[in-house]
């Protein structure tokens, strides 16, 4: 049977793969996120690798369906969207199975393991003809979403330049036992593809693409130290990143991040246009999870001020580290109802992944990159 929302549409049928029940973003934000949009949406199944798992997660989060195989998930026909959120170098394999059963889909990001999966996977989105969604959520924030109003409405005149400092708060000198895997480049998940992207996204979305690149990479710490055990392990993945380049409407740019947490500024992006600045900061390098503070000042104001993000930039309530995936998921629901484009599409996450490739080129070769 379909349960009905208040406003009598059918509630929109969520499938997830990778309910872990001890932790991960699936318990920290998706289910959280989903619950608190239930007018919208209900999580009909489940589904993790292992039976004992699955069943915990059943009983945990009150999913009568679980699965230990994600196959039977996608086949359900009382699933509608699959929500993938296990670590990248499954996306490829999930996703495909998820789309080849049909359904629409909400996956984690970073999409693919590299430029080329994501590609296969939005042509295979395109090919099926279903919503396929990236959970690029930063672009879903409160704060960006004013942000970028406030850039459309000339608050700064003409964008001049932006400038991005970040902190990975990850990829410092320990590590949890359950996010080693973030410390080897070859999963897909590091600093380059995971805050600096999460926040590089947003600002693509409220200034333009980026037009041309170079940078610099490197490994600065050599090793890590696992936290609880005092375990030492070699560092393979880039502590430090820098880009420098113009954006499409030729304002400059610049973007610093590096490992682990910073005792001073750990993210504070900055636009500055003709007429006026704006700036966003936060205690954290992860534009996707940490709440940013905006503030401005133009015309004769010599100075910044607090600027509160309206109401109406909340779709979602407020809910800590997965506020801004509900505020996704708010609009992932008007997409799939009424065939708009809120949200990023896997489209749209190939053209991050493209970014994060002229990244890594221009930093091995040292040569400019030119983007689109």
């Amino acid at each position: 049977m379909t349960t009905m929302s208040k406003n009598g549409d059918k509630r929109i049928r969520v499938g997830i793969i990778g309910a872990n029940p001890d932790r991960g973003w699936a318990a920290e934000a998706h289910i959280p996120a989903l619950k608190s949009l239930s007018d919208d949406f209900e999580i009909t199944a489940l589904s993790t690798s292992r039976r004992e798992s699955a069943d915990a997660a059943s009983k945990l989060f009150g999913v009568p369906v679980a699965f230990d195989n994600h196959q039977d998930l996608v086949n359900r026909a009382d699933v509608d969207v699959v929500a993938i959120t296990v670590k990248v170098p499954y996306h490829l394999e999930l996703a495909t199975a998820a789309l080849d059963a049909g359904k629409a889909v909400y996956c984690e990001w970073p999409l693919g393991n590299g430029l080329k999966e994501a590609e296969t996977l939005a042509a295979l989105a395109k090919k099926r003809g279903v919503l396929a969604v990236a959970g690029l959520q930063a672009r879903s924030a409160p704060s960006v979403a004013y942000v970028r109003d406030l850039i459309k409405q000339g608050y700064v005149g003409e964008v001049l330049s932006t400038s991005l400092i970040g902190s990975g708060m990850g990829w410092g000198p320990t590590v949890e036992p359950f996010n080693i895997y973030l410390n080897d480049k070859k999963n897909g998940a590091t600093m380059l593809s995971v805050p600096l992207a999460h926040t590089a996204d947003a600002l693509c979305h409220c200034l333009g693409e980026v037009r041309e690149l170079s940078a610099t990479m490197t490994m600065r710490r050599k090793s890590f130290t696992i936290a609880g055990t005092g375990e030492s392990k070699p560092m393979n993945a880039d502590d430090q990143v820098l880009v420098s380049g113009l954006l499409e409407g030729g304002a400059a740019l610049s973007i610093h991040y590096r490992g682990g947490v910073s005792r001073g500024t750990n993210l504070l992006w900055e636009i500055n246009g003709t007429e006026g600045d704006l700036q966003l900061a936060a205690a954290g390098g992860h534009a996707q999870i940490f709440e940013m503070t905006v503030r401005g000042g133009k015309g004769a104001q010599s100075s910044l001020k607090v600027l509160p993000v309206p109401e109406k930039y909340r779709w979602s309530p407020p809910q800590g580290p997965s506020t801004n995936v509900a505020q996704a998921y708010s609009r992932f629901a008007r997409d799939y109802r009424e065939g708009t484009h809120l949200c990023p599409t896997f489209d749209d996450a190939v053209t991050r992944h493209r970014m994060l490739d002229a990244i890594e080129t221009a930093a091995a070769t040292g040569q400019r990159q030119t983007l689109g």
